[in-house]
């Protein structure tokens, strides 16, 4: 008997997808169970940008490029939320704002000496 605890799937046609980093099947992926705990560098770059497609016509500000540690998306969600006086999410490692808020935002991620660019 071999020892499998070292080995990886390279193919299988019973498993499905098969997860492109760790190389597992899309359901036991090993890179999965590490998501939202990512560390917190020295020197963060936050991205600005407005969306509209897909919310009904309603404009929200994004801010993205910031490392996927659910803690620190949450804290500063919460800030936002209350220096813009607006409502907003944590989604897929980045935080939604309602409505037109890029000045705001930009103001209060300047001041956590945060890189902010868009």
């Amino acid at each position: 008997m071999s020892d499998r605890s070292n080995s990886r799937l390279v193919f299988s046609t019973a498993t499905g997808a098969v997860c492109p980093k760790c190389g597992w099947p899309a359901i036991n992926c090993k890179c999965r169970s590490a998501k939202g705990q990512q560390t917190v560098p020295d020197k963060l770059v936050a991205k600005l940008r407005m969306e509209k497609a897909g919310r009904g016509g309603k404009t929200v500000t994004v801010v993205d490029g910031l490392p996927d540690n659910d803690a620190l998306l949450k804290e500063l969600c919460a800030e936002l939320k209350r220096a813009c006086g607006t409502g907003g999410a944590v989604k897929d490692g980045t935080i939604e704002l309602q409505g037109e808020q890029r000045e705001k935002v930009r103001e209060v991620l300047r001041r956590k000496n945060f890189t902010v660019k868009g």
